[in-house]
């Protein structure tokens, strides 16, 4: 006995040693995903058919009139890099909010139907109303918030547990892409173009008027995410641990779960749902960062990496322009069709 009560403060010094050492992996990572996702950012605004030097560039985003450059730099491309990184990051807090309360990697919003949601009444308005513009990313704002909130109803039964919320959301995801198909169908020649940006994603004629309110959503409501970082671990463990833990799960789950939805909402209006990056960021962000700790942070620097990457490869790495969404469906396919098999494998349920 005397051993054992010996021990004890050594086993605590050694936990507290190891939580000091996640938490410094943490933050070195998510530095380095910040680095990362600025030299994107640079090499975005740089390169292009014509490269302009990173003095230059800088001299533009300061407001200076450099020539040449403050056209294609000022209004080509900072909208549209600014765009990628506010896209990324709603979609990996979102992606990763999802999949850490429901303790499911495949609960991201892309596969349980939010963003078809958006997509489809985007395509009915586009086609069916002939609405464009502004009309159409608040139809699409409107109908992604409507489509969580009935998935949720619809799910909820003493609680919302995560493997029936994801088969509901998966029916629902069908249905939708079913409305898509019969509205494309319909559709005139001149409208598939707008309609199809909705359910690829794409950067493509990005502007300001597009970005900003997907950046402003993203000042409000990740902060609102990062305040629940804490309450959202402790949901992970369980609806009980979490009550026992003093969290009232009820309430930080619907107040995490309007603001992802809110994310995913602006920004699918902004570039449409850009396929699997809500999907891919969480587990990319839990991978390099390690066990414990909240991993919003990093998952939102991953997303906005993500795109990035993905739209300058799709614009000058592949002989010809690919949307963004496109790249990003062929990264995120694959390990979607690997998680299906390993859990399968597993013998675990979704």
């Amino acid at each position: 006995m005397s051993a054992d009560i010996l021990t004890r403060p050594a086993r605590g010094a050694d936990v507290a040693r190891g939580r000091v050492r996640r938490a410094r992996r943490r933050r070195v990572v998510s530095l380095v995903l910040a680095l990362l996702v600025a030299a994107a950012f640079a090499v975005t605004l740089m390169a292009g058919h014509t490269f302009y030097p990173l003095d230059d560039v800088v001299r533009v985003v300061m407001g200076e009139q450099v020539p040449g450059a403050s056209f294609t730099v000022g209004r080509l491309r900072l909208p549209r890099a600014v765009l990628a990184v506010v896209a990324g990051a709603s979609f990996g807090l979102a992606g990763v909010t999802f999949q850490t309360m429901l303790r499911n990697p495949l609960a991201s919003p892309d596969v349980i139907g939010i963003s078809a949601g958006a997509s489809a009444a985007a395509a009915v308005a586009i086609v069916v109303f002939s609405l464009g513009g502004t009309q159409v990313s608040v139809v699409a704002i409107a109908a992604a918030l409507a489509v969580a909130l009935l998935v949720y109803t619809l799910a909820f039964k003493d609680g919302v547990v995560g493997t029936r919320l994801i088969l509901i959301g998966i029916g629902m995801a069908a249905i939708l892409d079913s409305v898509i198909a019969y509205v494309l169908s319909q559709a005139a020649e001149w409208d598939l173009q707008e309609a199809m940006r909705w359910l690829t994603g794409s950067l493509n004629g990005s502007t300001w008027d597009r970005t900003l309110p997907a950046l402003v959503a993203l000042a409000v409501l990740c902060p609102v995410l990062l305040s629940q970082a804490r309450n959202l671990s402790a949901v992970r463990l369980g609806d009980d641990t979490a009550s026992a833990l003093g969290v009232h799960v009820e309430r930080t789950r619907i107040t995490v779960i309007v603001a992802a939805v809110g994310l995913i909402a602006f920004a699918t209006a902004a570039a449409g749902p850009i396929a699997f990056v809500a999907f891919l960021a969480g587990p990319i962000a839990a991978r390099i960062t390690g066990p414990g700790g909240s991993l919003l942070v990093p998952a939102g620097l991953v997303g906005a990496l993500l795109v990035l990457v993905a739209d300058f490869t799709g614009q000058f790495a592949l002989g010809m322009r690919y949307p963004v969404g496109v790249v990003t469906g062929v990264l995120g396919a694959p390990y979607l069709v690997y998680l299906i098999i390993r859990t399968n494998r597993a013998g675990s349920s979704l």
